[in-house]
């Protein structure tokens, strides 16, 4: 077996070990947060609830639906709570592939990716689903007394959860492509306008058609962007000096092996 075929196998079994490793985080807590799946539940509808006429209830038109819809809750808590291990696991695998300067940027990346996105998370469930509720609410006919289905419900929140948290991770995605060398700040400031247009878009395929909610993550997806603009200014730096860095601390390593050798 040639040497590459073995790197790449290497590669494979690493890999497998870091995705069970995630997957086994999110299982325990899952196992340890079923317990209390309704409640959560309840937790997650009370945006809803609020908004619904008193006496009102949501519904469950399937026979194990008031099963399986808490259960998948659970199981979307439980991947939030188990989140850092899982970004963790991600860059660990990529990590060995990075230079010296790269690698030291991993605490920051994960703990600010995770904190992103729950911040996301939370911004769309104490602020949005508020605001886009009561507008569904009074907008509705008087004639027409609404009871989601409780399926439905867990459906839309999934994915407003998903679209929020990956905006807010904007940030992250521009400090990482300025320090890849993949665009530049000034290229970041000179197709603003573009993403400006290009966040409109994305808000209004992915929120409800009320404009209300669209401009809730629109806009925030600019601003999120003008961060990472700052942000990326301090951790952009020449290639040159990159290079020199990263000589530097293999020629360090070189002669430290020489020495241990001799």
């Amino acid at each position: 077996m040639s040497e590459q075929t073995e790197t790449f196998i290497a590669h494979l079994i690493e890999l497998r070990d870091r995705l069970l490793r995630a997957i086994v985080a999110v299982a325990v807590v899952f196992v340890c947060l079923m317990p209390w799946a309704g409640q959560i539940y309840d937790l997650l509808a009370l945006p809803m609830m609020r908004t619904l006429p008193e006496g009102t209830h949501m519904i469950a038109t399937g026979v194990v639906t008031p099963f399986f819809v808490p259960v998948k809750v659970t199981m979307l808590v439980a991947f939030v709570v188990a989140l850092p291990v899982v970004l963790y696991q991600a860059w660990a695998f990529i990590a060995p592939g990075l230079y010296a300067h790269e690698r030291r940027l991993a605490l920051p990346l994960v703990l600010g990716s995770t904190l992103l996105f729950l911040m996301g998370m939370a911004f769309c469930y104490f602020f949005v689903f508020g605001t886009v509720f009561t507008f569904i609410a009074e907008f509705a006919p008087k004639s027409i007394v609404p009871a989601p289905d409780i399926e439905q419900y867990l459906s839309f929140v999934m994915s407003m959860f998903i679209a929020f948290g990956i905006t807010f991770e904007v940030p992250i995605a521009v400090i990482l492509l300025v320090k890849a060398g993949v665009v530049d700040i000034a290229k970041l400031k000179e197709v603003r306008p573009y993403v400006i247009v290009g966040a409109f878009v994305v808000a209004a395929v992915v929120t409800p058609p009320d404009v209300v909610s669209q401009f809730m993550l629109a806009v925030p997806m600019c601003l999120l962007y003008e961060l990472g603009i700052i942000l990326a200014r301090f951790v952009s730096q020449p290639a040159s000096r990159s290079m020199a860095v990263d000589s530097a601390d293999g020629s360090l390593g070189h002669a430290e092996a020489e020495r241990d050798g001799k």
